[in-house]
């Protein structure tokens, strides 16, 4: 005897009871955390408000918002110098392109900021002249190299050795097919780097571009240890003098999570862009 046909419309989702108790333990966790949060008073809430749109705090975070993007866009540019040079067929070229990316990857941000910052140790005056001739004009290190351009020149390099990789990763992505075709329709190098391979290869730099800059916005904290008048040395001054240190330190964790949650909705906007045709 056959079996009796089984109307799918009539199907019911099986009973998942883990996922049932998954939810219930997180449930009970977020409603702990919140109880914790709400009922706390070394938080100090009041304070949190208080200063959350404090002049100083505010002018701190724009000092972080403009290294961001000023050690992202220089880093940017020199890190495609970079990726060119990795990929150049002058080898001594690409020799030397890959051990900056080593060095400048290898040590971490903070020890980079230090030494730039203390840069005057080792030179005490930099000179603009022929190498081993004439000096046309000379600049005693610590009046050009201030915190600001410590800053500047350390999370640049840093950022400018990632970059090359993220570059160098995006363009070696693109079939080499890709040019050959480009090349039998009749397009110039130019034309088939703009056109074809570039496109392309954004759909790869994108995603760790964009995770580099956000990464980058959070790195900028370290330059406090150089006296830069970051969003983090900001609050810093401000506990220093009133003691109020948590609740100050929710101020700058607050603006540090507004700041990442807008640039990772631009960032989403821009994978999908370039994405399409690929999903």
């Amino acid at each position: 005897m056959s079996s009796p046909a089984v109307d799918v419309a009539d199907a019911r989702p099986r009973v998942r009871p883990l996922r049932w108790l998954a939810g219930a333990v997180l449930l009970v966790l977020a409603a702990q955390l919140a109880w914790f949060l709400v009922t706390n008073p070394r938080f100090e809430w009041p304070v949190v408000a208080d200063y959350l749109l404090d002049p100083n705090i505010l002018a701190g975070l724009g000092m972080s918002l403009l290294l961001t993007v000023v050690a992202m866009a220089l880093g940017s540019g020199l890190g495609v110098l970079l990726a060119a040079g990795r990929l150049s067929g002058f080898k001594p070229l690409a020799w030397a392109c890959g051990v900056y990316v080593a060095v400048f990857r290898g040590i971490p941000p903070l020890v980079q900021l230090i030494f730039w910052f203390n840069l005057g140790y080792l030179l005490p005056r930099i000179s603009l002249g022929v190498p081993f001739g004439p000096t046309f004009a000379s600049w005693p290190t610590n009046a050009v190299i201030s915190s600001l351009t410590a800053a500047i020149l350390g999370l640049t390099l840093h950022e400018a050795a990632y970059m090359a990789e993220i570059v160098r990763a995006g363009l070696l992505a693109v079939d080499g097919g890709q040019r050959d075709a480009a090349r039998a329709m009749g397009f110039t190098a130019r034309q088939s780097f703009v056109k074809v391979v570039l496109p392309q290869a954004m759909r790869v730099i994108i995603p760790p571009t964009g995770s580099q800059f956000i990464s980058l916005l959070k790195g900028t904290s370290l330059v406090s240890v150089i006296a830069m008048a970051d969003l983090l040395y900001s609050v810093q001054v401000i506990y220093n003098r009133t003691y109020q240190i948590v609740p100050l330190l929710i101020v700058a964790c607050a603006w540090y999570l507004a700041v990442v949650t807008v640039l990772s909705v631009g960032q989403r906007r821009l994978e999908r862009h370039f994405g399409k045709g690929q999903r």
